[in-house]
């Protein structure tokens, strides 16, 4: 059981952050990534102390936190802007680059938020947790094939926004010089 441990607390040491980021990125909640996190270590320990064995422990532990941000999101309730602002939020910029920084990162978001969520899902698994395609196939449960052609087709749709937004833009701006 010791040696058990040691693996499970490296596999905490390597992971955890990753995983935090990954739930954060999701559910855009400190505390509730927190949770899922703990959670999500809470159960791969169970398995593994029940004596299963674990072929990927870090595409399980994934999988694992991917089930339950599902779970949260078929809980949760819409959040106001209110509520936010009652809560005490405050993006709390005091200078023009950071402020800049914050808007360029909302619009990326804004953007990955259009996609599907199946093509989502691996767009951040793979450049937000810079996990491999063949984990990603693991954890999603599909070919390393599909993953590409997941990847492809949001990457594409991406780059159209993208293009689209810079269209607009400089439409907009063209129109309000005359």
């Amino acid at each position: 059981m010791f040696k058990q441990e040691k693996v499970f607390l490296q596999t905490y040491e390597q992971c955890g952050d990753s995983i935090f980021r990954h739930c954060y990125f999701r559910v855009s909640d400190r505390e509730k990534a927190k949770d899922i996190v703990q959670e999500t270590f809470a159960r791969a320990w169970e398995f593994v102390v029940a004596g299963r064995k674990i072929q990927n422990m870090r595409a399980y532990l994934y999988q694992i936190a991917n089930n339950l941000i599902i779970d949260h999101y078929r809980k949760k309730k819409e959040t106001s802007l209110d509520k936010l602002q009652d809560d005490g939020f405050d993006a709390g910029f005091d200078d023009r680059e950071h402020l800049e920084n914050f808007i360029a990162g909302k619009e990326a978001l804004e953007m990955l938020n259009q996609l599907d969520d199946t093509y989502r899902r691996v767009v951040i698994m793979r450049y937000i947790d810079d996990m491999s395609i063949q984990d990603i196939a693991i954890i999603t449960d599909v070919s390393e094939n599909v993953v590409s052609v997941r990847l492809h087709r949001a990457l594409k749709k991406l780059h159209d926004l993208f293009n689209d937004g810079e269209t607009l833009l400089t439409t907009h701006d063209a129109g309000s010089v005359r």
